[in-house]
């Protein structure tokens, strides 16, 4: 069905080109200018099918971290609550154009980065040349892991590590994208993340929407300092145990 999709996509692309009707260049655009001998239309599904399987995944268990974060602790999400309210009113959906309005709700995404990177250690890179690099040696061809999770955690870079404290970007100028390597949740370089633009806009909205459009709280006999917050380390960072929580309309 995914697949259909995708062909259904190019093909569309295919026919705005060849009417002279398209004039935007994106990544499809991109891999259309390539001859179809080095790649073919095949490929180009495949490749948009791994995208957006690996983008889906991803973003699904960074809106579940943080819905558990915020509900371990409840002054935060109230805190995010009051802000969505002054800015747009409850009970309605969030606009992504408005994301930049919500200066509070963005360091819950960050500090979700921070302490939950989905990614814990990257996608692995190999060195095409011996490199030194902080005293150390590292052969050609060695297969190279950056632990983001164990960078998000170090007590020489973080006050409270352990802690999910948004306030403690406030007033900082760290970003997501990719210049500060205290926080690198999707890489960094010529090789960063292609679904960074993906996560950095679709998160907020999703979050905010589920956050100013319900009252949640979690099932009967559960508080939330008894919260289970075990993680399951993979090729992604998921919750051991998959969050249940109550939706209480406005």
């Amino acid at each position: 069905m995914v697949l259909q999709l995708m062909s259904g996509l190019i093909d569309e692309r295919l026919k705005e080109r060849k009417l002279g009707k398209h004039t935007n260049a994106d990544v499809l655009d991109s891999l259309l200018n390539i001859s179809p001998e080095e790649i073919d239309k095949n490929h180009i599904e495949r490749l948009f099918l791994d995208l957006f399987v690996a983008g889906t995944d991803t973003t699904s268990n960074t809106l579940e971290w943080a819905m558990a974060e915020l509900l371990k602790n409840p002054h935060t999400l109230e805190k995010a609550q009051e802000e969505l309210e002054q800015v747009i009113g409850r009970g309605k959906l969030i606009d992504e154009a408005d994301v930049a309005n919500y200066l509070y709700f963005r360091c819950i995404v960050k500090e979700t980065f921070r302490i939950r990177p989905q990614a814990p250690f990257l996608v692995r890179h190999k060195a095409v040349e011996d490199v030194e690099f902080c005293g150390y040696i590292i052969p050609k061809d060695s297969l190279v892991l950056v632990n983001v999770w164990a960078i998000g955690r170090d007590s020489s870079l973080w006050e409270d590590p352990l802690d999910f404290k948004s306030e403690r970007f406030w007033d900082s100028e760290i970003s997501v994208r990719g210049q500060d390597f205290e926080l690198i949740p999707f890489g960094a370089g010529r090789r960063i993340c292609p679904e960074l633009p993906l996560a950095i806009r679709m998160i907020p909205v999703a979050l905010g929407s589920l956050l100013n459009t319900f009252n949640w709280k979690l099932p009967s006999g559960i508080a939330p300092k008894d919260l289970d917050m075990e993680e399951n380390f993979g090729i992604t960072l998921a919750k051991a145990q998959p969050l249940l929580v109550l939706p209480i309309p406005l």
